[in-house]
């Protein structure tokens, strides 16, 4: 943490925050009878790939995880295309009973490309989160529990969290708090994404006095990059939490929130899932309204301008490259400036939850 001179906000390394889920991971791997294998598939010459693939392999090795990189196309041989032989791959490590987690370095060729590749790694295997069974979790609301048990109109509604590890089915048991019930286990949720919600709470953002689902309620949010690995995500995990968000592409402005405009239905305070609205702001408008400012664009040039940020705000950095200016903390309260220590933690954490099949007999993998 650093604080530089009188009225600037303050400089939050992850750091602190990723230290607060390692004795979690750590205890977690006690739990295995042999240390978890992960591998990590990477098929091309990117460098921001590169380096994660690199710094995942340290993270591994100082919690004890075997980690395996999977060279494959360009970045094994420069006679090979980028994303040559990565769908192989992902099928030899599905079909490896010693194979805990599969993660993929994305991206390799964007858009529907990848997104076919995210369906072929197994969801028992899938430690980021971005098979279909996941996102459909992420996108929705437990409503079938919530109904159940608080009442479909009047209590909030937040992603399904919880699945049984038989089927990952949503879990029929509503939780009270981030446990999960008995006999299931955590849905996986986005690597990325989840590190940055974990930034949030830690700095306060989430208020624990609110009703878990909805403890972002009252904040507004921008994120800005509406990608399908973290920009929208992102803002739909945000939303489902009670936020108010602004997710901002380079062609659209897109609000998504889980509060219905108007009241149709009598005394109706959620809507059974966050839904998003076309958004006639400007993002200079949304940034003056936001309390929390969210950048993951992948360009060295794009900055946020420091000029439209709402006084006191809290800015996190996504990206590999710095997109906010440097005179941020003039305007921002705190200023996160890199998340990749917490998303690690984030894949270790998801890591661990194919070891809990263990406890219900459905697996021998550890």
């Amino acid at each position: 943490m650093a604080v530089d001179g009188l009225g600037k906000g303050l400089l939050l390394k992850a750091d602190p925050i990723a230290d607060t889920f390692r004795d979690e991971v750590k205890s977690s791997l006690a739990q295995c009878s042999r240390p978890p294998t992960l591998v990590g598939i990477l098929g091309t010459t990117s460098a921001p790939s590169k380096f994660y693939a690199d710094f995942t392999r340290k993270q591994c090795e100082q919690l004890g995880v075997r980690f395996v990189l999977k060279k494959v196309g360009s970045a094994e041989s420069s006679d090979r295309a980028d994303g040559e032989g990565v769908e192989e791959a992902i099928v030899e490590a599905n079909e490896d009973p010693d194979v805990d987690g599969i993660m993929v370095y994305y991206p390799i060729y964007g858009g529907q490309q990848d997104h076919y590749l995210q369906q072929v790694v197994s969801p028992f295997k899938d430690v980021e989160g971005l098979h279909s069974k996941f996102h459909y979790n992420l996108y929705h609301k437990s409503a079938r529990s919530a109904s159940i048990t608080i009442g479909l109109s009047h209590y909030p509604f937040h992603s399904i969290r919880f699945v049984d590890p038989k089927s990952l089915a949503p879990a029929t048991t509503a939780p009270v708090d981030d446990i999960a019930p008995p006999g299931t286990v955590k849905s996986i949720l986005p690597c990325t994404p989840l590190g940055v919600v974990k930034c949030l709470e830690y700095i306060g953002v989430y208020n624990k006095i609110l009703p878990y689902g909805d403890r972002a309620y009252g904040k507004t949010v921008t994120v800005i990059n509406r990608s399908e690995v973290v920009g929208r995500p992102l803002a739909a995990l945000l939303a489902n939490d009670g936020a108010r968000v602004f997710s901002a592409d380079i062609d659209s402005i897109q609000e998504y929130t889980k509060r219905p405009r108007s009241s149709p239905e009598a005394g109706r305070k959620y809507l059974p899932h966050h839904t998003a609205h076309p958004c006639n702001l400007t993002l200079q408008e949304c940034l003056a309204l936001s309390d929390v400012v969210i950048s993951a664009v992948p360009s060295a040039e794009y900055k946020v301008k420091t000029k439209c940020l709402k006084e006191g705000c809290i800015t996190v950095n996504v990206a590999a490259d710095k997109n906010f200016e440097k005179d941020v903390r003039d305007k921002a309260s705190i200023h996160i400036p890199a998340v990749g220590k917490v998303t690690i933690l984030m894949l270790l954490r998801n890591l661990c939850v194919p070891h809990l099949l263990l406890l219900c007999d459905l697996s021998d993998r550890c």
